[in-house]
């Protein structure tokens, strides 16, 4: 089995911990610190958008875990829950999220691509999640930075606005890959290209050790994958609301 697999394997083994939900858990477990939701970098063409009362087209380039792991679930992944979250926040609008899956392709390979993605499918904001296969793969991380600075400049050229997301967090592949090299190096992309980054590896890291969810037991259950994707979701709708500055005139 190829690396990529195993670690996308083990993720998913570790967000699906813990068994199904108890229905006294079902609203809890969303928390996240208010620093790990601000950013001073703007969504301009999202702003826009809202304002002009338009049509808000997104698009997260993602991997294995933008999903849950099967078809008949793309409906509860993150992607879908950014898009009712946002539709919750913003019900005067259409909000329409797509998922572009690059599956095993190195941020270097998804760089080559971005600009026709943006082309093709013209989203205002494109979120893209990236850093886990070039962790796995060892990718050198100079290599690494000048692959999402290039796709970064892409996407804005192209006319879109960006919002990095890096890797996942799991305690149980920790010792399996180093991240901190792909943290560092997105954290710096961002900060050069003044785009927001969105830091799903802290976020789901406090969820662990704050004791949200359990995401190192090795008991798989798919509600619990499901609730982490509700939370992350919802996380990154606030987290673009901010970022474009919506107030309190453009939400409900």
């Amino acid at each position: 089995m190829r690396p990529a697999c195993v670690l996308g394997l083990a993720l998913l083994a570790a967000i699906c911990a813990a068994g199904p939900l108890r229905a006294e858990d079902a609203p809890q477990g969303c928390d996240v610190p208010n620093s790990l939701l601000e950013t001073e970098s703007p969504l301009p063409k999202v702003e826009a958008a809202v304002k002009a009362g338009q049509p808000l087209d997104i698009l997260v380039i993602g991997s294995r875990s933008s999903t849950i792991g099967s078809s008949d679930t793309t409906g509860i992944a993150y992607p879908a829950r950014l898009q009712v979250a946002l539709k919750d926040r913003l019900s005067q609008l259409a909000v329409n999220v797509s998922v572009d899956l690059q599956v095993t392709k190195t941020a270097e390979e998804v760089a080559s691509i971005l600009a026709k993605l943006v082309e093709d499918k013209k989203p205002a904001l494109v979120v893209w999640q990236t850093g886990t296969v070039d962790a796995v793969r060892s990718v050198d991380p100079d290599d690494f930075r000048t692959a999402v600075d290039d796709g970064v400049a892409a996407l804005r050229s192209a006319g879109a606005d960006v919002v990095l997301m890096n890797l996942q967090y799991s305690p149980r592949t920790e010792t399996i890959i180093s991240a901190s090299p792909y943290l560092d190096n997105m954290r710096v992309v961002a900060q050069q290209h003044d785009v927001p980054l969105f830091d799903r590896f802290a976020i789901m890291r406090h969820w662990n050790e704050s004791g949200d969810f359990d995401l190192f037991s090795a008991t798989h259950g798919v509600e619990l994958a499901k609730r982490v994707h509700d939370c992350l979701g919802r996380a990154l709708s606030k987290f673009v609301i901010e970022a474009a500055h919506l107030g309190p005139a453009q939400q409900n």
